[in-house]
């Protein structure tokens, strides 16, 4: 008989219990990385994703490895199906198969719309849209039963911001393919969502931001401060629980309250 316990990892009756496994797309992002130790937390091996930094990689692998967790640091292009695949094939030669996948991987690029340069607007489409579907069509081929994909959008698509047109134009087809991948798995026991952060204070939010606009935008919500990652990934992990499997096709949007 398999059950799970109250941090969703599997257990078998008489058996070597089997943990639960996670991808993280974009693991070595402030917001991906607090997502990686999250679900590491939970008794997760992760695999930690990573396109740019293998130091930063590495120093979330290195973190989850220091409190007790398992993981490893993988690199790719999420847009490239072959790495990709390359990539949950590693995971399920290493950990025994895929059970969760958060896709963090994403660009944001900021302009008016009237003069955002297409190339940039081609990059961002590429990696927040391609990216996603290319890692949601392999998790729904390949998560296991009980499985969990968790992709990312963005509050943005709420707030209607000047110079956020095409950034928002990306997440919004996120929360399409979302929404309508959740309807196309009936039957398989796996949970599809997306989680919409606030502002929230990572290293690439607060670069070039004044202390005066930061306060601002931190009071513009009700709880009047910036999210951290770490309130993102504990959203995430909820989702990847037993305790949230009833949430199911939904836009999560964590960000206080601002929109």
């Amino acid at each position: 008989m398999t059950t799970t316990d109250d941090n969703g990892n599997g257990t078998t009756t008489g058996e070597q219990s089997v943990p639960r496994v996670a991808i993280v797309t974009g693991g070595s992002g402030g917001i991906g990385g607090a997502v990686a130790q999250a679900l590491a937390a939970d008794g997760m091996p992760v695999v930690v994703h990573y396109s740019g930094s293998a130091e930063r990689a590495e120093r979330v692998v290195a973190s989850i490895r220091e409190a007790g967790g398992t993981a490893v640091a993988l690199s790719g292009d999420v847009a490239d199906e072959t790495a990709m695949t390359a990539l949950f094939d590693t995971a399920e030669e290493r950990f025994g198969g895929v059970d969760v996948v958060v896709n963090t991987a994403g660009i944001m690029l900021l302009a008016p719309l009237a003069e955002m340069a297409l190339d940039a607007f081609d990059r961002m489409h590429r990696v927040n849209v391609r990216g996603t579907f290319v890692v949601s069509q392999l998790a729904a081929r390949r998560l296991r039963t009980g499985g969990a994909l968790v992709n990312f959008s963005t509050s943005v698509t709420r707030l209607q911001q000047p110079a956020y047109a095409a950034y928002a134009a990306t997440k919004g087809a996120v929360e399409a393919m979302t929404l309508i991948l959740a309807r196309e798995l009936r039957g398989r026991d796996v949970t599809v969502n997306a989680v919409a952060p606030g502002p929230t204070a990572t290293p690439l939010f607060l670069d070039g931001k004044s202390p005066e606009l930061i306060e601002r935008i931190a009071g513009a919500s009700p709880l009047e401060r910036l999210g951290t990652p770490e309130d993102i990934a504990a959203a995430v992990a909820f989702l990847a629980r037993p305790g949230g499997r009833w949430i199911n096709g939904q836009v999560l949007f964590a960000n206080g309250g601002i929109a």
